[in-house]
């Protein structure tokens, strides 16, 4: 597949969710992280829910949106708490939020829980008028896997399904960026993230079918796009 001859600088930043999620970032970090959001007009900046206040009055004025992770990174606490964390967050300023599943629920095949959990979720964050962002951790499902939680996704309609934490042991992979588009088809969107790095890998990721990319190397690769257009290399 080739990338979109037509997508513009401008086009390509509105894809982007800047991600600051390390443990150890400092006061510096969030001020450097929502500054760049605000040059490059990206389309929101990813923090942890305690960074959520912060980033909407760094970003006060401004259309970028902040976005909290929640239940982050493991995915680990109970359906209760996740809905609570996210309605926490969009009460502390938050516009997004991408939540991380319970991945030992789903491997003892407790679909119910899993489900009930989505439904949960993206409900508090549909009445809150929040985007809803669902995330696999797709290096540890099975193909089948995948497909099931897509038909899930398909039913309770969250607006994304999301690769990656980032946190695992592996990112975004193409070809399950392709297997979440092929299985969700145009009702819910897809989200890769996690390993994102490269010019080139941001580009098979749209033409994939994402429709936001999740990387802390927004600013390179934006700057590169930038260079090689002025250069006529696309």
């Amino acid at each position: 597949m080739e990338p979109d001859k037509t997508l513009t600088v401008s086009t390509l930043a509105a894809y982007f969710d800047p991600t600051l999620l390390k443990a150890y970032a400092s006061l510096p970090d969030f001020e450097g992280l929502c500054k760049e959001a605000q040059t490059h007009h990206f389309y929101m900046v990813a923090v942890n829910p305690a960074q959520v206040a912060l980033c909407k009055e760094l970003l006060k004025g401004s259309p970028v949106r902040v976005g909290a992770s929640v239940g982050f990174p493991l995915g680990q606490s109970t359906v209760r708490t996740k809905v609570f964390e996210a309605v926490d967050a969009i009460e502390n300023g938050a516009n997004e939020i991408d939540y991380m599943i319970n991945l030992s629920e789903l491997k003892n095949r407790n679909w119910p829980l899993v489900e009930r959990e989505m439904e949960e979720i993206v409900t508090a964050c549909r009445e809150r008028n929040a985007v809803s962002k669902v995330i696999f951790e797709t290096c540890y499902l099975e193909k089948q896997e995948i497909d099931t939680l897509c038909g899930i996704a398909v039913r309770v309609k969250p607006d994304f399904i999301k690769t990656s934490t980032g946190f695992g042991t592996g990112g975004a992979l193409l070809e399950d960026v392709i297997r979440m588009k092929q299985n969700v088809g145009d009702d819910v969107k897809v989200k890769a993230a996690g390993g994102i790095r490269t010019l080139h890998t941001t580009l098979a990721m749209i033409t994939a079918g994402a429709d936001r990319i999740g990387s802390s190397a927004s600013v390179r690769i934006m700057q590169e796009y930038a260079a090689r257009l002025e250069n006529g290399e696309l």
